[in-house]
């Protein structure tokens, strides 16, 4: 008999990973009904009556940027005075703001595809990430606490060929489900858009941008999914994975920033895994500190900085190597029984 094959029929037939597919599916269900039941499709007045109210945003934000421009060349006049402009004028410069006012941002009581795409995603990932790191720590934790890896060994004596495949057979699971489940989801979203909502601009630009939070995110399910299957080897049983996140939680992501906080520690974000993670998943998040800002000579002074997606993938994969690699070499040393 396949050792793959049967680590998959093994995982398929779990009443946890049942009860979890059950889980995903009606949540993703609330989620959807929940959309349509709050969509319509936009009578013509409505989409004009958007359409005037966005390009006026467009024309306002336009001239913000025109008269900061000015007040930085002292050409500002005396009654333009009041007109609140921040300092720095790229913040309002329609070229490189973040986003600019779109039709979708008037309609009310309107479902958007190309506005609630990138959120829904985002939903998507946190959910599947959950179920993957569940299920990779149920997976290995239930065998190791019943005695069934003992069992596998008997019929197949190579512990770190057996404990491999399992690795291969949850990863391989789960990415296929990921690929499934984000057809589905986002297939249905499309199709209230197209029933009860309006479908919005969906050029090559938005498609290569979800695409790419897509991909991450399903690079993060699966790291998250190791992580779950080693930290529940090294702890023999699924609530040791469950427990080695809330530690961290309270202990570090809320302790030590408190008291990296009080010690008036430069950046500390940088030392939060939660920052990379966010680094990861949106390709670059930006924090403010002004601490390197006090104690430095007069003058400007960029109080932001940044965490790419290339170091924050660093981060990621050395953790996740660092702890299977543990699991693994823990796992062909120690007594079973």
């Amino acid at each position: 008999m396949n050792l793959v094959r049967a680590e998959l029929e093994r995982l398929g037939a779990r009443r946890f990973v049942q009860l979890m597919l059950v889980l995903l599916v009606l949540a993703f269900g609330v989620t959807a009904a929940t959309t349509l039941a709050g969509s319509h499709r936009p009578t013509a007045q409505e989409v004009l009556d958007a359409e005037q109210q966005a390009a006026a945003a467009r024309q306002q934000l336009e001239r913000t940027h025109r008269l900061c421009l000015d007040r930085q060349r002292g050409l500002l006049r005396p009654d333009e005075v009041g007109v609140y402009l921040p300092d720095d004028c790229s913040e309002v410069d329609p070229a490189r703001v973040e986003r600019v006012p779109v039709t979708a941002d008037y309609l009310t009581g309107v479902f958007t595809f190309a506005s609630e795409a990138e959120p829904l995603l985002y939903f998507l990932i946190a959910f599947l990430v959950l179920f993957g790191f569940l299920v990779g720590a149920s997976y290995i934790g239930a065998d190791l606490n019943s005695g069934g890896v003992v069992n596998l060994l008997l019929w197949r004596p190579r512990r770190l060929t057996v404990l491999g495949t399992k690795l291969g057979a949850l990863l391989g699971a789960v990415a296929l489900l990921s690929v499934l489940a984000s057809a589905a989801y986002l297939g249905a979203f499309w199709l209230i858009a197209q029933v009860a909502g309006q479908p919005g601009r969906l050029d090559g630009e938005f498609w290569r941008s979800l695409g790419a939070i897509w991909g991450r995110g399903m690079v993060l399910v699966l790291l998250a999914s190791a992580v779950g299957f080693a930290i529940a080897t090294l702890g023999r049983h699924t609530s040791a994975a469950l427990g080695a996140v809330a530690a961290y939680a309270v202990v570090w992501e809320l302790g030590a920033r408190l008291v990296l906080e009080i010690l008036d520690v430069s950046r500390p974000d940088r030392f939060m895994l939660s920052s990379y993670l966010g680094g990861w998943l949106t390709g670059r998040v930006e924090f403010f500190d002004d601490r390197p800002c006090t104690d430095g000579p007069s003058g400007f002074c960029d109080s932001m900085y940044a965490l790419t997606w290339g170091p924050s993938l660093a981060v990621l994969l050395a953790l996740t190597g660092v702890l299977t690699t543990a699991a693994f070499v823990l796992f062909r040393r120690r007594d079973l029984m």
